[in-house]
């Protein structure tokens, strides 16, 4: 595939939520003393008066954004994912998902790609911590196109929604012309009879690349895009396991709790099939250059490409 143009999901959300603030005049933005580093700073310069900075105080920012959103105003959450899942769970979970409040939460710097910053910034635990909540839509953006795009779904939507944006610019492969986002339903990318890649995230445009090298090698290897991981698209899993009858997830995060075992529970319920699941396994990350961690972890096309291989027979 030739060169795209790159860039980090977590400036997309920035440039949306700017975007977005004309257009919505009752969207208010927090954040967590990190406005620079989440692009809510974008948001900031040009709506200064609807932007407020909570300081290092996740806790407390996602209780102030419950409050404002129960005076009917859109405020968005934004920090690190480590801070918005981990740091401030408690006050996620009692003050904005068991209300069912109207907060979108912005989580940027997920996963390993995090890099230099180590394993108490590399967040491997979000999709999971946040699938556990009631009633709370998770969406994990592909690219700038779809992160956008999510965006706008969010302020749509009525009651809470975890959104997981990157540090690493990342190659942008939808058509803004014609992508479109709905929350709940996944995408299909390709279509394989051999085998079929569920990815979300960071690792679409990896498991795009894994499927081209696998045709080159005669293995036909459907791709979905899973944006939304709660609630998930049951129907197009289903389906792929009904046509190819073997699956393999790939996610930026655990592979406990995240995408693998969300597609795990619908095969289980729905149409059973062989899962093979690539993510972080039960380790901690460490620091280093965010592209040569995703390789070391397994989360790149050459691991794909071995591991559909190997759970192929070939």
């Amino acid at each position: 595939m030739a060169d795209l143009q790159k860039k980090a999901t977590r400036e997309s959300y920035g440039e949306a939520l700017a975007e977005l603030g004309e257009k919505y005049d009752n969207l208010y933005v927090f954040d967590a003393d990190l406005a620079a580093a989440t692009k809510t700073g974008i948001f900031k310069k040009k709506f200064p008066e609807r932007h407020f900075d909570c300081g290092i105080a996740e806790s407390n920012m996602m209780g102030v954004a419950a409050g404002m959103a129960a005076t009917g105003k859109i405020p968005f959450a934004s920090t690190f994912a480590m801070f918005a899942a981990g740091r401030a769970f408690e006050q996620v979970r009692n003050s904005i998902g068991y209300p069912h409040l109207n907060v979108k939460i912005g989580a940027t710097h997920a996963g390993i790609s995090v890099g230099e910053d180590g394993a108490t910034h590399q967040c491997n635990e979000d999709i999971a911590l946040m699938r556990t909540i009631p009633g709370m839509v998770v969406i994990n953006p592909a690219d700038d196109v779809e992160a956008k795009a999510a965006v706008e779904a969010a302020v749509k939507y009525e009651g809470p929604v975890y959104m997981r944006f990157g540090r690493l610019a990342a190659p942008i492969f939808n058509d803004p012309a014609t992508y479109k986002f709905e929350i709940g339903k996944g995408i299909t990318l390709r279509d394989g009879k051999d085998i079929t890649i569920v990815a979300t995230g960071l690792m679409v445009y990896e498991a795009i690349q894994a499927a081209e090298t696998l045709a080159a090698e005669g293995i036909d290897a459907g791709v979905i895009n899973i944006h939304t991981i709660k609630p998930i698209d049951e129907e197009l899993i289903a389906a792929a396991a009904a046509k190819t009858g073997l699956l393999l997830t790939v996610e930026e995060h655990s592979v406990i709790g995240g995408l693998g075992s969300a597609v795990a529970d619908v095969l289980a319920s729905k149409q059973p099939a062989k899962l093979v699941k690539i993510g972080v396994n039960d380790e901690f990350g460490h620091s280093g250059p965010a592209v040569e961690l995703l390789k070391q972890y397994g989360l790149c096309a050459e691991n794909i490409v071995a591991k559909a291989k190997a759970a192929l027979g070939k």
